[in-house]
């Protein structure tokens, strides 16, 4: 049994290097296709855009990641920012200076153990 969403789900991220949030994002995206339909909507590269991009995609996004370089203390208020602004979404802050440590693949990898989880918050 196929447990795809059938409307695409817009997610958007939050990283100072878009391009290499698209890259990151795309391949998790490619790599769960068969489970979850995602479109990479959107990327902020600064804490204070996020409310605007998250009001200009549509439909809404129902996912936001928060890339590495920020501290915890700014993944927090991005997170926050995104649930003020659309109640519901899934949110999800990769780890302070994780992709200095393990790379893109490895934060593709960190992506892909926790998808599940993320797909499934409430």
């Amino acid at each position: 049994m196929s447990t795809q969403t059938s409307a695409p789900v817009n997610l958007v991220s939050v990283n100072t290097a878009p391009d290499r949030a698209k890259k990151v994002i795309g391949q998790v995206i490619e790599n769960v296709k068969d489970r979850y339909s995602i479109v990479h909507a959107g990327n902020s590269t600064t804490i204070e855009g996020v409310k605007s991009l998250l009001e200009s995609v549509q439909p809404p996004p129902g996912i936001l990641f928060c890339a590495s370089m920020w501290t915890p203390e700014q993944q927090e208020e991005i997170q926050k920012i995104a649930r003020d602004t659309i109640p519901g979404i899934k949110t999800h802050g990769i780890p302070t200076g994780l992709q200095v440590q393990v790379g893109p693949d490895g934060i593709v990898k960190y992506l892909m153990e926790r998808i599940d989880d993320i797909m499934s918050q409430k």
